[in-house]
């Protein structure tokens, strides 16, 4: 039996599919990855390279498709299509499962023939571009795209409640199965240990408070918020590191240039051990504008860290009120601020949060998210995870 996982750029797959490569090599399946493996990833070029060589090791073939992540890419779009449709007909596939939103409509769109001959049509929504505040062009748009491909799969496979109650809502897919996000290994996790002293190697003093933010450095992630926020508090030994790339880098400097918070900001690039860094920190923020289900908000719950989040989409299935963190709006820096004072002098209520959220976090481990991925590869359709 063969299968491909389809998605838009390698880091997704690098991100959120090794446990799904992992599960279809073990019933018995061949498993390919289209991806773009050169342009668009949110790891480093290292990191896809090496991330290539791992996957040909464990006999995992990888196509280096253009897959671009804009849509008004038109021509990489149809070019790609192209591609994915050449590969299906050398290899024939018997499953097809389709990752990110462009990927995703790519895909479907090229399977639709394999589809009519028995091949399975599995898409996993990371976050739908229509939500709980998105602008009425975005559900003008991207809502009837996705009603319209899925005639296209057997299984939408939803990864937040917002997006489940929705595809239910507007009849996007025949069978709907929600999933506890990608799954995280909690345990590990939460044991997690490093030598290294990252406060030293910021040269920033020991009781100095960090608060950690991980994700690109683009306007969704929405930085400038938290930025905003510390400008705004009085104590002067509170740092902000965000370990991400992206076009915002310059930006950033230069906000935090006229904020007076030179020496207080720092963007570490991307970072393979960024887990390690949530080790150390003491709070972690997250301002998102949209998310589907943040691995590195689970991440740093399972450290046990207090969070000052967005309400939004994925973040309000993660973290409780008041119990785990706080939740603002995305553009709410009053508000921001008010949560990041709270944690910062009282730090029995950031342990008290922090312990709250491990226990929470259990949920969400990858053994009951690796359980119904595995049902649904083996033939099932979820219904009964929705």
């Amino acid at each position: 039996m063969r299968t491909v996982l389809i998605a838009s750029v390698a880091s997704m797959h690098d991100q959120f599919n090794r446990e799904n490569i992992k599960i279809l090599q073990e019933i018995g399946y061949e498993v390919d990855l289209i991806a773009n493996f050169q342009v668009g990833n949110t790891s480093s070029q290292a990191r896809v390279q090496a991330f290539m060589k791992e996957m040909q090791a464990q006999n995992v073939r990888c196509y280096d498709v253009p897959i671009p992540r804009k849509i008004s890419a038109i021509k990489d779009m149809w070019n790609s299509y192209r591609t994915i449709k050449r590969i299906q007909e050398e290899r024939q596939y018997d499953l097809a499962h389709m990752h990110s939103p462009i990927g995703g409509v790519l895909g479907r769109l090229a399977m639709k023939k394999a589809r009519k001959n028995g091949t399975r049509v599995i898409y996993t929504a990371h976050g739908f571009h229509f939500y709980r505040g998105a602008s009425l062009l975005n559900w003008l748009v991207f809502m009837p795209i996705e009603k319209f491909l899925s005639r296209y799969m057997d299984i939408l496979v939803t990864i937040c409640k917002e997006d489940y109650i929705n595809a239910a809502k507007f009849g996007i897919g025949k069978h709907i199965c929600l999933i506890p996000g990608i799954g995280i290994d909690v345990e590990k996790i939460k044991h997690l240990k490093t030598n290294r002293d990252f406060k030293a190697e910021l040269g920033i003093s020991e009781d100095s408070i960090m608060i950690l933010s991980i994700g690109e450095l683009n306007r969704n992630k929405n930085h400038e918020t938290v930025l905003r926020a510390i400008a705004s508090l009085p104590q002067k030994e509170l740092h902000y590191v965000i370990c991400g790339q992206g076009d915002q880098k310059q930006h950033l400097e230069q906000l935090a240039k006229e904020l007076g918070l030179e020496g207080r900001l720092h963007l570490l690039g991307f970072r393979e051990e960024a887990k390690e860094w949530l080790t150390q920190a003491d709070i972690f923020a997250f301002p998102s504008f949209r998310e589907g289900l943040p691995v590195s908000l689970m991440e740093a719950m399972a450290v046990g860290l207090p969070v000052v989040a967005s309400r939004v989409r994925g973040n309000v299935d993660l973290i409780k009120e008041e119990k785990g963190g706080f939740l603002l709006q995305p553009n709410d820096v009053e508000g921001f601020a008010h949560g990041l004072q709270l944690l910062c002098v009282n730090r029995k209520l950031c342990k008290k949060m922090g312990a709250y959220n491990q226990k929470a976090i259990e949920a969400f481990d990858k053994s009951n998210t690796n359980r119904v991925m595995k049902r649904i590869y083996q033939g099932g359709n979820g219904k009964q995870e929705g």
